[in-house]
């Protein structure tokens, strides 16, 4: 990765300083054209001035340069004869009609022209202009090849263009260093990353990185817990069983501890399928895939029927279980708010204190829909309210065990209102109850 870089950065740094010197090049040639056309333009007007008299009047004279002994200056008449050459013979001398210099001369007032010369290695301009009596001043200088300018010129572009390499090599190396050392820390150990310290470009990619790691180790940490928690859960009632029904199988129990000892082996087999049951929606539930069917239900038909079928549990425990409000629909599944309902209901009712009561509300609040369940058992103390969604957890071990709870009704309930994007509201005070409000 870091060489490629690298090479792109170069390639990009040797292009710009071609395109640069191409640039330069040509900028520089018609400064140079645009210079030595406007000096030819200059002295043609003196020299107008000057001779014009005498060089119309073709008179015969030792050839001279009134101005620059560089300039080469020519009259040609109207039907294109040379009437004047300072530098060469006019007899000797071609019609000069069908120089493009003259042409335009002629037609428009002033002309230009450049041509290279293969022998001299060097590039004539000429500048021409037509006079008032028809006749055309040409006026040529030679000037350095613009080959040879360009040859120059290239010699001391590559020199610079080298130095200029070497520069942005340096350069890249260390914006790439720069670049992709986060990137090589994320591969090493991704929590010595310093967010704050890349490019704000990939900031979020290393964020999002950090916070993906986070939630793996997490989510590692929280199965790992999950695992113990499941082998602890299990190996106590699988012992309290094994136990019993060792001591039923060799015979060393009367027959009122044989049937106490079946009664406690079959609580706890009840225990052991309750857990696994339990354990069996958490799984389904954590599944990424899991797809939901949705569809309007009515909380209120729900609520009834989970009152209706606890009941006989609650008048058990001597518990008044009571439902109120109003029917109310709601986009929801309706197997995974059955559980809803079960898991709260069932928490209020096993952790009530004998008299005490559960209230099943369901309505609306501010146009939105909503159920809560409200008892008036033993509450849940504030530095444990955060924790009563986790996996296991109790607030009163001995308590739950003894009621036949496993712990994860809570958990799956969390994971039901998540479901269903729903929000989730606890408010307990100790000894004198709680409630969990779901709003959709």
């Amino acid at each position: 990765m870091k060489k490629k870089i690298n090479i792109r950065f170069i390639m990009i740094a040797a292009l710009a300083i071609v395109v640069t010197a191409l640039s330069a090049m040509l900028v520089y040639y018609n400064i140079l054209k645009e210079q030595v056309f406007g000096d030819l333009k200059a002295y043609a007007h003196v020299i107008e001035l000057l001779n014009i008299d005498d060089l119309a009047a073709g008179i015969e004279k030792d050839p001279y340069n009134p101005i620059d002994d560089d300039l080469r200056i020519t009259l040609i008449g109207a039907e294109g004869e040379v009437l004047y050459e300072s530098l060469l013979n006019k007899d000797e001398m071609d019609n000069h009609n069908e120089r493009p210099e003259i042409i335009e001369a002629r037609e428009k007032g002033e002309g230009e022209a450049i041509r290279y010369s293969a022998t001299s290695g060097t590039h004539t301009f000429y500048y021409a202009e037509r006079l008032q009596n028809g006749n055309v001043l040409r006026i040529g200088r030679d000037s350095v090849s613009v080959n040879r300018i360009m040859v120059n010129t290239l010699v001391i572009v590559l020199v610079i263009a080298l130095c200029i390499l070497f520069v942005c090599m340096g350069i890249s190396h260390y914006l790439t260093k720069k670049l992709v050392e986060p990137i090589e820390k994320l591969a090493t150990n991704i929590m010595l990353v310093d967010e704050n310290n890349v490019y704000e470009e990939i900031r979020p990619f290393v964020n999002t990185i950090k916070e993906q790691h986070v939630n793996i180790i997490n989510n590692a940490q929280l199965r790992q817990e999950f695992t113990a928690n499941v082998s602890h859960e299990l190996k106590t009632p699988l012992t309290a069983i094994s136990g019993y029904a060792e001591l039923i199988g060799n015979g060393m129990t009367g027959k009122e501890d044989t049937i106490r000892f079946s009664n406690e082996i079959h609580s706890n087999a009840n225990r052991l399928l309750s857990l696994i049951n339990d354990i069996i929606k958490l799984s389904e539930l954590d599944e990424a895939d899991h797809q939901m069917e949705m569809e309007r239900i009515d909380l209120y038909k729900l609520a009834e029927n989970c009152v209706q079928m606890m009941q006989v549990t609650a008048e058990k425990q001597g518990i008044r279980l009571t439902l109120q409000g109003e029917s109310t629909m709601a986009m929801a599944n309706k197997g995974l708010m059955d559980e809803v309902f079960y898991n709260l209901c069932s928490n209020a009712i096993r952790y009530n204190k004998p008299g005490g009561s559960v209230t099943v509300t369901v309505g609306t609040k501010d146009e939105r829909p909503f159920l809560s369940v409200a008892d008036t058992g033993i509450g849940i103390p504030k530095e444990c309210q955060e924790r009563v969604f986790e996996r296991f957890y109790r607030v009163d071990k001995s308590r739950s065990k003894s009621t036949g709870g496993t712990g994860l009704g809570l958990a799956i309930v969390k994971h039901i209102v998540a479901q269903h994007n729903a929000a989730l509201h606890l408010d307990s005070e100790l000894d004198e109850g709680t409630t969990i409000e779901i709003v959709f």
